[in-house]
């Protein structure tokens, strides 16, 4: 009879370490969902900076969209 005590204590400490660890577990995703929530992240860009998708026939320098496509699956970049 005293084992069955014992191993119920035990399965109850088990029980109550997972279920505090998933409540914290599920309180930080919120917690950093509510920080990232707030972040703007389409701000305009300052400076020097160049649309990437802009494509010109202008100047024979520039290679077409889909020579950078291939490029860009050959080396990675």
């Amino acid at each position: 009879m005293k084992d069955w005590v014992i191993a119920g204590l035990q399965t109850f400490k088990v029980m109550l370490l997972f279920i505090g660890c998933t409540l914290f577990f599920y309180y930080g995703i919120l917690w950093v969902s509510q920080e990232y929530e707030s972040y703007y992240r389409y701000d305009s860009p300052s400076g020097n900076a160049v649309k990437v998708t802009a494509e010109t026939d202008s100047e024979p320098d520039h290679p077409s969209l889909l020579t950078r496509l291939g490029w860009f699956y050959q080396l990675g970049e």
